[in-house]
């Protein structure tokens, strides 16, 4: 899906010929382009022993392994979808997602519960490129085979790609019934409380906005800014005074396309913001600056955190002037402690303890 065959037809382009995974490239100068650069660079010598035939990888051990192949080739190609996502970079995502649907049915079978995350892959590509036809066949594919299994995340991630889909094709209503769909079935899988339905909840809000229903976006972004900020100051509380390299915060928790989509969710709150409400600015950009410490991003932390505090002292007695002064301090204080200058993202971790935050750093109310 989202290629057309054309005459135009060419080999792999690995340039060692001896390692090439003989795989032909269909389609014009430009998909080919786009399926080297999305996923066949990466996973071009993962394909050669999945593709190749020989008498070992027709006995029971070579299957086996063979088998495994298959399972890591699904893995990276995700991943690669994922990321390419999260970048914008739907064209490129398109051939990742494909061959990830392919393999994910080759393996686990067309109807089975596993291809329904390869489904909504694809879809999402697809939903980027305009591609609406193919998305409404790919979400009802996904649809059918998640009926079929009790297991919440699929359901959740189904209705939240249903939603994208109504609400780019128009119908707003069904857009914020498979959103709200969406938040409750991902409550019910990861708590109220959850960074997960803060995503539905920001979804939805921009549904009401294009309705013009402004008083009830601001409410919706109001609270998955809260979600966020709650979220993130608790990692910094747990984590901060011990930790020589604060990229390391992120590690166990945070993979590129999480914290790609924080940085979207949260930064388009931002400009949401601008100019009408400082107490939720100054959250908002509380969060955006605790989010790039935790990555760390000094220069950018201060800058977020400097934009937080200016709305803070807009508003009168607010409670978020003592954090975010804090957290500035706590940059400040590592960038000295740094011989590298304000970004010690390359720094790793030593062990070696770091001073406390200073004192208003953290907020008891999360």
């Amino acid at each position: 899906m989202g290629y057309t065959r054309t005459s135009y037809s060419t080999s792999c382009r690995n340039p060692e010929p001896k390692k090439s995974c003989t795989m032909r490239l269909l389609s014009n100068a430009e998909h080919q382009q786009a399926d080297w650069v999305g996923i066949h660079e990466i996973i071009c010598q993962l394909l050669v022993p999945i593709r190749t035939s020989t008498f070992d990888s027709l006995q029971q051990a070579g299957r086996i392994l063979t088998h495994l192949n298959k399972v890591k080739l699904i893995e990276t190609c995700r991943s690669v979808a994922q990321s390419k996502l999260s970048e914008g970079k739907h064209q490129e995502a398109l051939p990742a997602a494909q061959l990830c649907l392919r393999s994910s049915k080759d393996v686990h079978g067309p109807r089975d519960v596993q291809v329904v995350p390869a489904y909504l892959l694809l879809a999402e590509a697809n939903l980027g490129l305009g591609n609406l036809a193919q998305v409404t066949e790919l979400l009802s594919l996904a649809q059918w085979a998640v009926l079929r299994s009790p297991e919440p995340s699929a359901h959740h991630l189904l209705h939240r790609n249903l939603g994208r889909l109504h609400a780019a094709m128009g119908d707003l209503e069904a857009a914020l019934f498979n959103f709200a769909n969406d938040i409750y079935l991902s409550s019910e899988e990861y708590g109220l409380d959850s960074i997960v339905p803060s995503v539905g909840y920001f979804l939805m809000a921009d549904v009401f906005a294009k309705k013009g229903k402004m008083p009830i976006t601001r409410s919706l972004y109001s609270k998955v800014a809260q979600t966020w900020h709650c979220h993130l100051t608790k990692l910094l509380q747990n984590d901060a005074p011990n930790v020589q390299n604060p990229n390391r915060l992120l590690e166990p928790s945070y993979d590129k396309v999480q914290r790609v989509e924080a940085h979207n969710i949260l930064e388009a709150m931002l400009e949401f913001e601008q100019n009408s409400d400082p107490a939720q600015m100054a959250l908002v950009a509380h969060c955006l600056a605790m989010l790039w410490f935790l990555e760390g991003d000094s220069l950018k932390a201060l800058s977020f955190g400097s934009t937080a505090l200016q709305a803070s002292h807009l508003t009168p007695d607010h409670d978020l002037t003592q954090p975010i002064q804090g957290l500035m301090q706590l940059v400040q204080s590592l960038q000295t402690e740094s011989p590298s200058g304000p970004d010690w993202s390359h720094r790793r971790f030593t062990g070696s303890p770091v001073s406390p935050p200073p004192q208003g750093f953290t907020r008891d109310e999360c």
